[in-house]
């Protein structure tokens, strides 16, 4: 039986063997190809995770059977994987791709992020696809691995390299921990031909994760490169198993998503930058002050892609980490290139802690999960949306509600976030202020509010 809760807003994911198993992803692979038109060319790469190149096998059948021409570009970071579809291959031109990654997740996991016609396919898509296999769920399919092998990460090394050529020889000791995930397929010969002064932590690809969790927004995840930047480094950078999201460490800072957009948009003339509900108010207003055109848009790699490219943006990113450029690049979430980038900033003579700490200063929370169920997520934000129509009379003044994703509410010194998780079923909630006490505050009025619209379903 084929399990539905595989089939996810952004992506495909599960565990291995129970969920993404031979049936299933023989048939995704199927349907999927059913979906891809021009010359039907899917460019394939997978992650560190033993079971990976097992899934490509089953996924190489599947596109197979729907007359797709397979091209395999072997173990690669996901930013490689989409570098594929903007660039000629080895004389191929991709009409798709599919990364083959767990991400952050736990080993047992794995996923498919998937890419036609240079936009992400997800939501809507996804869910249609699921049930069109469901559907046919007992088709079988053949095995048929046969592929095309081909080389995308000396491309992508090679672009890098010009790209930022005057950052040769920086005078800047580095640190990378690459958490055994990916990284390492490409950054080090990137870093190499540079002549960069790095020092390289967990390099190697392992699947199984032996030093630590490959989720950089994690604390606990980054003890090792903040005892290495300490020791011996000016700055430093961390990633999550598929390089695709980055941290970036300062002796003073651990600089997140919507800091990092506030100092790559010093780069550019009067930028339009995609910000994700998640992000800082600071950011938003620091924008607009600098003449940039700031946008506020719903959480998740998807959602920002498909919403720069609508919009014509230079810039996005989630506080999590995920940085996408349109700006000197394709627009898709490359942790390798907001590497780059970050290190172009301080070979201009930007100083990073410097601009961070003349911003306003703000208190917040980091996400705070609530757990509920599936079938009660989204219920629960819009019966928070009707409570905020006549809320209690001691809950703080509000000046405006966003709802573009869940329901962001705006209060006279600050502001605070209810939103559905897409992946998981936990309700998502962040709070900021100007004053520290009022961070609380809000975080005990909305909590309250949560528990009532628990309550009444």
């Amino acid at each position: 039986m084929i399990q539905r809760s595989i089939f996810r807003e952004y992506d495909i994911r599960g565990i291995f063997e129970k969920e993404l198993n031979e049936q299933s992803v023989k048939l995704i692979g199927y349907y999927l190809g059913e979906r891809i038109r021009g010359n039907k060319v899917v460019a394939i790469g997978y992650d560190a995770r033993l079971h990976s190149p097992i899934l490509r096998d089953y996924l190489t059948s599947g596109l197979n059977a729907a007359g797709c021409t397979v091209l395999d570009m072997g173990m690669v970071a996901t930013p490689v994987n989409y570098f594929c579809n903007y660039n000629t291959i080895d004389g191929y031109t991709s009409d798709a791709s599919v990364m083959i990654t767990g991400s952050h997740n736990p080993s047992e996991y794995n996923g498919l992020k998937i890419t036609i016609d240079q936009v992400p396919f997800f939501g809507e898509q996804i869910y249609a696809l699921r049930e069109e296999i469901i559907k046919y769920q007992g088709q079988k399919i053949e095995d048929d691995t046969n592929r095309v092998k081909i080389d995308a990460k000396t491309p992508y090394i090679n672009y890098m390299i010009k790209e930022f050529s005057h950052l040769k020889g920086l005078d800047k000791k580095i640190v990378i921990d690459c958490g055994n995930g990916v990284a390492d397929t490409v950054i080090t010969d990137i870093f190499d031909a540079l002549e960069l002064d790095y020092r390289g932590l967990y390099c190697e690809p392992d699947g199984r994760f032996p030093n630590h969790h490959p989720d950089p927004s994690v604390e606990k995840n980054l003890k090792a490169v903040k005892k290495a930047l300490k020791e011996e480094g000016d700055i430093a950078f961390a990633y999550d198993g598929d390089a695709d999201r980055i941290a970036v460490l300062t002796h003073t800072h651990h600089i997140k998503g919507d800091q990092m957009a506030l100092l790559f948009a010093m780069q550019m003339e009067n930028p339009t930058v995609i910000g994700e509900v998640k992000c800082s108010q600071v950011m938003y207003d620091e924008l607009k002050r600098r003449g940039a055109e700031a946008i506020m848009h719903k959480t998740g790699h998807s959602n920002l892609k498909v919403k720069m490219k609508e919009t014509g943006a230079d810039l996005a990113c989630e506080v999590s980490g995920h940085i996408f450029f349109k700006h000197r690049y394709f627009g898709y979430d490359d942790a390798i290139y907001a590497t780059l980038r970050m290190l172009e900033l301080i070979f201009m003579g930007i100083d990073p802690d410097q601009e961070i700490d003349a911003l306003p200063q703000v208190f917040s929370t980091e996400e705070i999960k609530v757990e509920t169920t599936e079938e009660e997520k989204f219920l629960i934000i819009d019966k928070i949306k009707t409570l905020l129509l006549n809320p209690p009379e001691d809950f703080p003044v509000i000046l405006d509600i966003i709802d573009v994703d869940g329901v962001r509410i705006h209060f006279e010194h600050g502001w605070g976030l209810v939103r559905a998780s897409n992946t998981t079923p936990v309700l998502v909630t962040r709070f900021e202020s100007t004053d520290k006490t009022l961070v609380k505050t809000y975080e005990t009025q909305v909590n309250a509010l949560i528990q009532k619209a628990k309550d009444s379903l």
